[in-house]
């Protein structure tokens, strides 16, 4: 290939393809087609503004042609055409676009006909009042900057927006390979919900949604069900069906007409009209008889006059299944963090914009530190030039220069060259005593206001305080009533709402297999029997935890370290009686070394009362069941624990409750729950019992009127004894003998409070259970050993046991293997009592 003395690169054309299409498509996603999550405009957007600020084009600031201000953008800063700007300048205009316009156009800037917009050398337009928001402190150093595309000047790479505008405004953009589609919302929710999370960070979806309820389109119109609402905001995509607002009214002569005020975003009202001819000219609807377009500036009115017989319900439903009356939105809620394109839900978004005010607020308040100290800086030279009046105006008659005058005030005071240039620059009227009592007053009001901005920076809640407070006064003066109506769809559930109501046993696994059954897969047994296999296990796995709960209500799971997470019972899938369940780290995000340490139920997060927890080393924590309402799947910390020390067990409580707290080696304590004051989550706990070395926690039970206390031990032996034989003592004491542990009788296993017309449901390390009447264990004296409830071999032994409603016994099951209990296996008299401690 002859070059003609030129240099040629051979390249392969398929790589270069490649990497200039690459080069391409990142260009169109990163500065073009995508919303910045921060501040929610384009690239093209954040310029316009930017140079309406640069311009002064303020809301109190006459209009200018809308020509000067496309062709100060191309210049400065967009080197692109000129019809893509104006247009995005347009779209900022149009109040049936922008739910809070960000440009106050003057002149024709289109209509909801569709109809296109003047060009630009008739158009005027300056910035909106909200606008203005957009920008507030972008001169404090808020924000970065970047060089523009010929490194002439510096453009903001964000607004500092004070208020969250990609949701309040929405985006619409198409990238390569993907898209955007965030609908607009309402000012005062999304800024009720952003508060909302800057006070509670572990918000989950369903609390924001209280106050976002969905989007709030310029145009209202009506979204028909929530479904969509909540795919979009949990996921960051779904669908949302709008429907134009029709009423059906009474016309001349007795005929009905139908009558349409509000479209649905972004449709086009003269197409739609024209559609709708069409639809009746081919008979695809029948009884429209006229069709009229009524709109003034008083608001829309569409009005479709109907034949004598039309049925008006049904030729409505016929307008909103063949034409644009309703529309399906695809929301798409897609944009960049930190420059790289991400879908996120909506507290994604929230959390994002949260984040970056707090940068904001941080930044402004060192801003304005340092321009306080370098004012009182000056100010505290001034004022010693003023002690020293005399002499400083001596050393500056006989310097030589204005330079040598400052290296002599600078070497006499110890001045820096600022404060020597501020005193070499003082006017004569300075030195007035009215002057120099200013200049004093001024710097006392900067001490106190340095102080001030000290301690914001210093404390993270003062900086979100003023966020709060900030977006606040913008809810209070740009707010404004929802004009989007959200209507129930009949017919519409929730996955919830397919779940039957029922109740199911859950257990888990020591090595963490969870799973649900129905609640009689257990067929009642007399005592004594052997039980029936609960559960295949893994080799050395056995059953450590056990609930009674409907498929409605929560779980909550408490792990070792301490933290809480919480499931619908439904959530924890279903097995068969032998099968060994779910790892519980496929439903928690636990970590590696995390373990679940007890599960309780809760009808619903609304519910009165306190958690009481103990721990195995004998610390006793109450705290408000409110205290976790905000608990999310991925958990948040429930107490403190000290090093070497585990969770043991979780009751809940009515804040009058008298509590057992029950050791392995058969000691046992009685007191009122008040004697535990209620703590927050994080807080440590204070002493429930003293414990002998070698000693442990296994259980804790409310005290419960007419109830009896089930202990039942390791070897399956148990008995019921009456609660007033503990007498109630105080906090942190050694405690009652409750069993007499020893090799043969074995340690106590598990204590329940339980009624005569009460179930038990006791499990063996191997996976073994069985379901017995509690009116088949007697009631004897604490110092009593008890019967045999469950037989249990030399390798084996009870682990847990759970309280289960009373249920009808059933003889003919085939593994239920029924004998009468042996001699030995009859009641153990009781031993004469020792002295207690």
């Amino acid at each position: 290939m002859e070059n003609n003395g030129s240099k040629v690169i051979t390249i392969d054309i398929e790589k270069e393809m490649k990497k200039s299409f690459l080069d391409y498509s990142m260009s169109v996603i990163v500065s073009r087609a995508l919303p910045d999550v921060r501040d929610g405009l384009k690239p093209v957007h954040r310029r316009i503004l930017y140079t309406f600020y640069e311009n002064s084009l303020g809301p109190d600031k006459p209009y200018r042609k809308c020509a000067d201000t496309v062709g100060a953008v191309l210049g400065r800063y967009h080197p692109h055409g000129d019809a893509s700007v104006y247009d995005a300048m347009v779209r900022l205009a149009q109040d049936f676009s922008m739910r809070y316009p960000l440009v106050d156009g003057h002149g024709n800037f289109g209509s909801v006909d569709g109809d296109p917009p003047a060009a630009y050398r008739y158009t005027e337009s300056r910035m909106s009042k909200i606008a203005v928001k957009m920008l507030t402190d972008i001169d404090k150093d808020t924000v970065d900057f970047v060089s523009n595309y010929d490194d002439r000047l510096k453009e903001p790479a964000v607004l500092p927006s004070r208020f969250p505008n990609l949701l309040v405004n929405g985006s619409t953009g198409i990238a390569v390979g993907m898209a955007t589609n965030i609908p607009p919302h309402n000012l005062r929710e999304v800024i009720d919900g952003a508060c909302h999370l800057i006070d509670n960070p572990d918000a989950d979806l369903p609390e924001l949604m209280e106050y976002i309820q969905g989007p709030d389109f310029p145009t209202g119109a009506v979204i028909m069900g929530r479904a969509g609402i909540r795919s979009a905001y949990a996921t960051g995509r779904g669908r949302v069906i709008v429907r134009a607002r029709a009423s059906i009214e009474e016309g001349k002569k007795g005929r009905m007409r139908i009558v349409v005020t509000e479209l649905p975003y972004m449709v086009n009202k003269a197409r739609l009209i024209e559609s709708i001819a069409n639809l009746v000219k081919e008979k695809r609807i029948d009884g429209i008889s006229d069709l009229r377009d009524e709109s003034d500036r008083d608001g829309m009115r569409i009005v479709v006059e109907l034949k004598k017989d039309a049925n008006a319900q049904v030729v409505l439903n016929q307008l909103y299944s063949y034409s644009q009356m309703q529309e399906t939105c695809g929301v798409i809620m897609l944009a960049l963090v930190d420059g790289a394109p991400k879908v996120m839900g909506l507290k994604e978004m929230l959390t994002h914009y949260n984040q970056f005010q707090f940068q904001i607020i941080t930044r402004r308040t060192q801003h304005d530190l340092k321009k306080a100290q370098e004012r009182a800086h000056i100010l505290e030279g001034l004022k010693i030039a003023l002690d020293f009046i005399d002499e400083v105006i001596a050393i500056l008659r006989a310097s030589k220069n204005i330079a040598d005058g400052k290296t002599q005030l600078m070497e006499r005071f110890g001045l820096s060259d600022a404060q020597a240039s501020a005193i070499v620059a003082m006017r004569l009227g300075q030195l007035t005593g009215l002057e120099r009592q200013k200049i004093e007053d001024e710097l006392a009001a900067l001490h106190e206001k340095i102080q001030e901005l000290l301690a914001i920076l210093a404390d993270d809640g003062k900086v979100y305080a003023i966020v709060k407070e900030e977006l606040q006064e913008i809810k209070e003066k740009f707010g404004d009533e929802r004009r989007t109506e959200i209507q129930s769809v009949s017919g519409e559930v929730d996955i919830e709402d397919l779940i039957p109501e029922e109740d199911c046993v859950v257990t888990l696994t020591h090595f963490g297999y969870i799973k649900r059954q129905a609640v009689d897969s257990y067929k009642t047994q007399r005592r004594g029997g052997r039980g029936i296999s609960g559960m295949t296990t893994r080799e050395e796995d056995f059953v450590e935890d056990l609930y009674i709960s409907s498929t409605h209500d929560y779980l909550l799971f408490l792990t070792n370290k301490g933290r809480m997470y919480r499931l619908k019972c439904y959530e924890i899938p279903e097995s068969s009686r032998t099968s060994k369940g779910t790892n519980i780290v496929n439903l928690l995000p636990l970590e590696s070394d995390e373990k679940v340490a007890s599960m309780i139920k809760l009808d619903s997060i609304d519910q009165e009362g306190y958690l009481v927890m103990v721990t195995r080393q004998g610390i006793i924590k109450r705290t408000a069941i409110s205290a976790f309402r905000n608990i999310r799947k991925s958990g948040l910390i429930a107490l403190t624990i000290d090093e070497g020390d585990e969770l043991a067990w979780v009751r809940m409580t009515s804040g009058a409750n008298e509590l057992i707290v029950a050791t392995k080696n058969g000691m046992a304590i009685k007191f009122d729950e008040n004697d535990v004051r209620p703590m927050g989550r994080t807080a440590r706990g204070v002493k429930a019992i003293t414990l002998e070395d070698g000693d442990m926690v296994i259980g804790m039970a409310r005290v419960r009127e007419g109830a009896t206390l089930l202990t039942v031990s390791d070897k399956g032996l148990g008995r019921r004894s009456r609660l007033s034989d503990y007498r109630t003592q105080s906090r942190a004491g050694k405690g009652v003998t409750n069993y007499r542990v020893s090799d043969e009788k074995g340690y106590v296993a598990g204590v329940k409070v339980v009624d005569e017309d009460d179930d038990v449901i006791m499990i063996t390390d191997g996976g073994v259970i069985i379901r017995i009447p509690v009116s088949q264990i007697p009631i004897h004296s604490r110092y009593s050993t008890g019967v045999k409830c469950m037989r249990v071999t030399d390798d084996t032994s009870v682990v847990t046991l759970a309280r289960a409603p009373k249920e009808v016994e059933d003889d003919t099951e085939e593994e239920d293997t029924q004998t009468p209990p042996s001699p030995e296996e009859q009641e153990t008299p009781a031993e004469e009592p020792e002295a207690e401690e």
